[in-house]
């Protein structure tokens, strides 16, 4: 098993600031949990939470997130953006992003989005990502990105995981240096979360790799299925569905189909 440690990531890394201090486990309960208490005790912004297993793991909506151990990238980023927290979502896209270029860079494999947090290689779903936040007053303090990346197993081989997910190795038909992937993707975070304070929205560009975009999808909302053309997405994050009887919904929560 390639070893991942703070010697090894921190090693050649010419980030300024994203990966520079990092905090390695063999197993823990969550990276964003771990990430969450570094911050609280004043944890410099840009460190890197890595573990090889979680025991913990969880994705949107607390769903379990199933990853063998040493099989994938399992970290959290912490962060203390300036923004408002109804800005939180651009935070999520730069992110996402991120990942789509950390992927495509080190591979060549082409990566879409599926609404609102999935990363798609091949149609399939590859990650994810989950953001926490911590408020002060109105303000946010802190943001931790959490990032499940499957990088090297065969998904098929453990049933609890769906048939809609894949991983890089399986798509690209042999296995990929992790340090590889996660140095490419500490560099382009830093790059989309810079381009982020300087005020340059991610909308356009996080929305141009929406997968499904104009075919008809299904959403599973909380007040029930929504169905009707998928138009995109709002610079606020929400997926915009355009329904057979001509007008607009705004849906903020749910899940595509």
């Amino acid at each position: 098993m390639e070893e991942l440690s703070p010697e090894t990531i921190t090693r050649d890394l010419d980030t300024r600031f994203m990966g520079q201090q990092v905090v390695c486990f063999d197993s823990v309960s969550s990276t964003n949990d771990v990430a969450k208490q570094l911050a609280e005790q004043g944890a410099p912004e840009g460190t890197l939470v890595f573990t090889e297993e979680q025991t913990a793991g969880r994705g949107r909506q607390k769903r379990r997130w199933i990853a063998p151990a040493g099989s994938s990238l399992l970290v959290s980023f912490l962060l203390r953006p300036s923004l408002a927290p109804e800005q939180l979502p651009l935070l999520l896209m730069a992110s996402a992003l991120a990942v789509a270029s950390a992927i495509e860079e080190s591979t060549g494999l082409k990566v879409l989005f599926k609404w609102p947090n999935d990363i798609l290689v091949g149609g399939k779903k590859a990650g994810g990502i989950l953001i926490e936040t911590g408020l002060r007053g109105e303000e946010v303090d802190f943001a931790v990105i959490g990032v499940g990346l499957n990088v090297n197993f065969d998904v098929a081989s453990i049933p609890e995981i769906p048939s809609t997910a894949t991983s890089i190795s399986r798509e690209l038909g042999e296995e990929v240096p992790r340090l590889k992937v996660l140095h490419s993707l500490l560099r382009s975070m830093e790059r989309e979360y810079s381009l982020l304070g300087e005020g340059q929205s991610p909308h356009e560009r996080w929305a141009s790799r929406l997968a499904q975009l104009g075919q008809q999808v299904a959403v599973d909302t909380p007040w029930g299925e929504e169905r009707g053309r998928l138009d995109g997405v709002d610079p606020h994050g929400n997926l915009v569905l355009a329904k057979a009887d001509g007008t607009k919904v705004s849906i903020t929560v749910g899940d595509v189909s």
